[in-house]
């Protein structure tokens, strides 16, 4: 364990919600981050903490890394007007990145503080993963323990993601008469994309987890410029359950491929942890301690731990509160009384791992 450089501190819930709104009224899209760090940064300085704004964007403020608290600081784009509506029950936090992932981060914030361990806000989650990359590249060890933020339920843990596969493909064909039977780079583009389709398609029983599963996600193709040639381009990406591994997928689609180029831009492996981690362990016992049944989760789309867990040999899960299902939505909100819980229950589990 390394050598504590924050001393625990009170964050009141006050200030911890102080903290959400603040950070959801701040519009952070990817490469966007910078003024959404800053207000970071103010908060741990004003606990005292060590903290820095690193070559990249991340925020940085190193502890006890007996568990390291990580969550993503950039959002998707979209407006979504912030306000705190009271329900009678509970009071509902409305705007984007209320659940992903700027719920969970500022939940992070306030448990790294009050126990003193380390935390990371880190940049472009939902592009690149530029942050947690440089993470693992420019740290010199791993820490004893992650917990990755990103919505899960105050009682969910989440134990394992897909990986991802992503590329582009290109062809080019002879102009001609569109009368003539022989295919062009669209046809060609259309057909390769059908075999691999075909190729992973998944039997109707088997939980989407556990398959491959295929999505163009952007087509350009049209006669070229200067009406010699017809051009098709295809983005395309490919999810990866942990029974396979990305290398394996990428050959079987290429293994389709008859007439143009894929180049593949983006390798992310799949990850699924062990629920009987000490990480594990300790949130099933706080979220039983604040009166909930913990759930275990699989989720179908990739995170930051996929990079984490394939860089660093030790345990780790995805926690934070929110709903999942809201991410991205037109309609993102957070019950405030889950983003309480969830920092009690980070708190907890922090200070667990920091005794062992």
């Amino acid at each position: 364990m390394n050598a504590s450089t924050g001393d625990p501190t009170d964050v009141s819930l006050e200030e911890a919600r102080d903290l959400l709104v603040d950070l959801v009224s701040i519009p952070s899209p990817t490469r966007e981050e910078r003024e959404a760090a800053k207000r970071l940064v103010d908060f741990f300085e004003a606990h005292d903490r060590e903290v820095w704004i690193d070559a990249v964007g991340n925020v940085r403020a190193p502890a006890d890394d007996s568990v390291l608290l990580t969550s993503h600081i950039d959002t998707v784009p979209g407006d979504i007007p912030v306000e705190v509506e009271d329900t009678g029950d509970d009071e509902i936090l409305w705007g984007r990145g209320s659940v992903d992932a700027t719920g969970p981060l500022a939940a992070m914030a306030a448990a790294a503080v009050r126990t003193g361990v380390s935390f990371v806000g880190v940049v472009g989650e939902e592009v690149d993963s530029k942050g947690s990359r440089y993470l693992v590249d420019d740290r010199e060890s791993p820490p004893d323990a992650v917990v990755n933020g990103e919505p899960s339920g105050a009682d969910g843990i989440t134990l394992g993601y897909r990986g991802l596969i992503a590329g582009t493909y290109v062809a080019t064909s002879e102009s001609g008469h569109t009368s003539r039977p022989d295919p062009n780079a669209i046809q060609h583009a259309v057909r390769w994309w059908s075999a691999v389709e075909e190729r992973f398609e998944g039997d109707e029983y088997e939980p989407v987890f556990e398959q491959v599963t295929t999505k163009p996600v952007d087509i350009e193709g049209g006669v070229s410029e200067d009406g010699l040639s017809v051009e098709a381009t295809m983005d395309v990406q490919l999810r990866v359950p942990p029974a396979l591994d990305v290398e394996t997928v990428r050959e079987a689609a290429e293994a389709e491929l008859e007439v143009g180029t894929v180049t593949w831009k983006d390798k992310v492996p799949p990850v699924m942890m062990s629920p009987r981690t000490e990480v594990a362990r300790a949130f099933r016992v706080a979220i039983r301690k604040e009166g909930d049944d913990p759930r275990l989760v699989r989720k179908t789309g990739t995170s930051d731990m996929n990079i984490y867990a394939g860089a660093w040999d030790c345990p780790m899960v995805t926690y934070g509160p929110g709903n999942s299902d809201l991410d991205h939505a037109p309609d993102e909100r957070l019950p405030l009384s889950e983003f309480d819980q969830s920092v009690s229950i980070l708190e907890r589990v922090a200070r667990t791992l920091s005794e062992n």
